[in-house]
């Protein structure tokens, strides 16, 4: 008898799910409520799209090991993202200094346009995988306390009843989830929320000519300065384009009007993002994204699971999106579904609870990334810094002051923020002796650029700040 396996949800949390079953079941469908587009293009449903997204080279190598076949990484460069290293083609500046840039690599990070990045990775999960897409949303589940069997699915204002072995609900931060469970008898679990009030703005601009190696910039928010958190940065995007993204927590949110939106990038710590786009010609209006909470829903401490369902991706938890983790937390999980499932089967008992259990690794190790910074800011809501956040703190303002100067430091970092390791790498020996040194270099009074580049700034420049 065939076995079939349903995911909720055609975004990319859904996909890779639907990509790690397919060698385990015989068919796989993906149920999506809205219509997708055909091509690289925003859709609907999915709140933080227009704004900056970076794959990192965790995530990324977790998405080709789970389409095998596929070039992902290959597909998007060719089609104008671009591969950037953590030490080499970036200025960034932290609350403790400006990074210098290495003769070493380190990690790389893809960016592009997050519409491209879905697009690459629907079409390499359908043209390598038997993985089917229909349009239909799932209004509840079928089965008890004890088994999911299906999903109750509506089309065209028709209720039907869909079979499945397996579910998966990664319908993102809208899911009904605990509606469903609860009409299955399944109730008390825990949900937790910290909202720092971060608001994005982002407006995408023509690459100025001889501007394409410029590297990407970013100026970090203070957690720690007992004010809003102000950031921004300018990143390479596909089809010679700069995305720029403001962002700031409740207090210090960034405008939606376009000469305000000059004048807060000239208020962060350094005047360089607005002084690159002052020159640069604008091709879209200010858009605004406020969907930015820390949501984490904890159904691994259930005491109750059912067989055959699984929640994934933002319907399990979501992360605010400036530490850039959601997408590989995605594709984490959809790595344990596939080793668990291969194990145990779809239909082998305790599996589904196995798999919340395993992902809870991934999605713990970047709430505390989050949230031990955004407890930090005034106003945040439902969070206030624990003792060990104190402490943990204490010892990662350390280390990024060291990392201001120490390659060891710096390497430690880029590991973690790359999600190539965990953030015990920030405990190995070789860090933490970095971080009781301290920086053996002095501090950067402006960011590190090259002649080349600092001529491409001024060239740029028509605000009349002074600067590097």
């Amino acid at each position: 008898m065939s076995r079939r396996a349903v995911v909720i949800g055609a975004g990319l949390a859904g996909l890779l799910a639907a990509a790690a079953l397919t060698d385990a079941v015989d068919e796989v469908l993906v149920l999506e409520r809205d219509e997708l587009p055909e091509g690289p293009e925003h859709r609907r449903g999915l709140p933080q799209g227009r704004h900056a997204h970076l794959l990192m080279a965790g995530g990324m190598a977790a998405m080709e090991e789970l389409v095998p076949g596929a070039r992902l990484r290959k597909d998007l460069l060719a089609a104008g993202a671009h591969e950037i290293s953590l030490g080499r083609d970036m200025l960034a500046l932290t609350p403790d200094g400006w990074f210098r840039r290495w003769r070493h690599e380190g990690p790389q990070m893809i960016t592009c346009t997050r519409a491209l990045l879905d697009w690459t990775v629907r079409q390499a999960v359908l043209d390598n995988t038997g993985v089917e897409i229909r349009t239909g949303q799932v209004v509840g589940l079928l089965g008890n306390d004890r088994r999911v069997r299906g999903v109750r699915v509506t089309a065209d204002g028709v209720d039907t009843d869909l079979d499945a072995d397996f579910v998966v609900d990664a319908s993102g931060r809208g899911s009904r989830v605990l509606k469903w469970l609860d009409s299955l008898g399944i109730s008390g679990i825990e949900e937790k929320t910290v909202d720092a009030g971060l608001v994005n703005a982002t407006r995408i601009y023509r690459m100025p000519p001889g501007a394409e190696r410029f590297p990407l910039t970013v100026l970090q928010a203070d957690p720690y300065a007992s004010r809003p958190g102000r950031s921004g940065m300018v990143l390479p995007i596909e089809g010679d384009r700069w995305m720029v993204s403001l962002a700031g927590t409740r207090g210090g949110e960034p405008p939606a009007d376009p000469d305000a939106f000059l004048r807060y990038t000239l208020d962060l710590p350094d005047p360089i993002v607005g002084r690159l786009i002052s020159g640069a010609e604008p091709l879209t209006e200010v858009r605004i994204g406020r969907s930015t909470s820390n949501v984490r829903r904890h159904v691994e401490k259930a005491r109750q699971w059912p067989d055959g369902f699984v929640v994934l991706g933002d319907a399990l938890a979501t992360f605010n999106p400036a530490y850039g983790q959601g997408m590989s937390v995605a594709a984490f999980e959809a790595q344990v579904l596939a080793d668990e499932v291969r194990r145990g089967g779809p239909d082998g008992s305790g599996v589904a609870r196995r798999v919340q259990r395993g992902v809870a690794r991934s999605v713990e190790a970047a709430w505390t990334v989050a949230v031990s910074q955004d407890v930090w800011y005034p106003g945040t809501r439902s969070g206030r810094p624990s003792v060990a956040e104190r402490l943990t703190t204490g010892y990662s303002r350390r280390l990024t002051g060291a990392a201001t100067g120490s390659y060891a430091a710096a390497s430690a970092l880029w590991d973690v923020t790359s999600m190539t390791a965990g953030p015990g790498r920030l405990l190995r020996p070789g860090a933490v002796l970095a971080a009781i040194a301290g920086s053996p270099l002095r501090p950067l009074t402006g960011p590190p650029l090259t002649s080349a580049e600092r001529n491409i700034l001024r060239g740029l420049d028509r605000t009349g700040v002074a600067g590097g």
